[in-house]
């Protein structure tokens, strides 16, 4: 990851990372299966990213200007905290979380890789861009992803987060040697 100020001291204080949909936790196509069917494609290995998240007990969720059922069953499935869909604009419905969740702004991490998702990303403490993201969020961004949105990002995020928390050896142990 491309750190414009140190990472450690923002990721540690994350409790929740949230998240836009297209772009970030999909590459940003959209199919068209039918008339009123659409769907996307996600990275197996962000899902397991986000399933770990959660093991270790941080917040998740997806706040994104498009809806669509994909988007929403992928959420279910990994049971992400907070799901925000159709939102157009983004930083009152992430106002509204802050304030359900008593959390503050330095306790989010929010990966963006479009102009709408600059106005929360000016607030999250931990403001990611994805490695593909448009020049003017990758500018404005604190952290740049070496991976593309899609395809990586979101876990590299997480990985780095668990790392900075000192939250990796733990995380390991589940997998290496068969822990639960």
């Amino acid at each position: 990851m491309i750190c414009r100020v140190p990472l450690r001291s923002r990721a540690r204080r994350v409790a929740l990372i949230l998240m836009d949909v297209d772009g970030v936790l999909t590459d940003g196509g959209i199919f068209y299966a039918g008339p009123s069917q659409e769907g996307r494609i996600f990275d197996a290995k962000d899902g397991v990213a986000l399933a770990v998240a959660r093991r270790a007990g941080l917040l998740t969720g997806v706040l994104s200007g498009r809806g669509g059922a994909a988007v929403r069953r992928r959420a279910r499935e990994l049971r992400m905290d907070e799901i925000h869909l159709d939102a157009r604009n983004k930083l009152p419905v992430y106002e509204r979380i802050l304030r359900r969740r008593r959390l503050i702004d330095s306790e989010v991490c929010y990966i963006g890789d479009d102009l709408v998702d600059l106005p929360v990303m000016e607030r999250a403490g931990m403001a990611v861009g994805v490695a593909d993201a448009h020049p003017e969020v990758r500018r404005r961004a604190a952290f740049v992803t070496r991976a593309r949105g899609g395809r990586g990002a979101v876990r590299e995020v997480i990985d780095a987060i668990l790392q900075a928390q000192g939250r990796w050896a733990t995380v390991m142990g589940w997998f290496a040697g068969g822990g639960s």
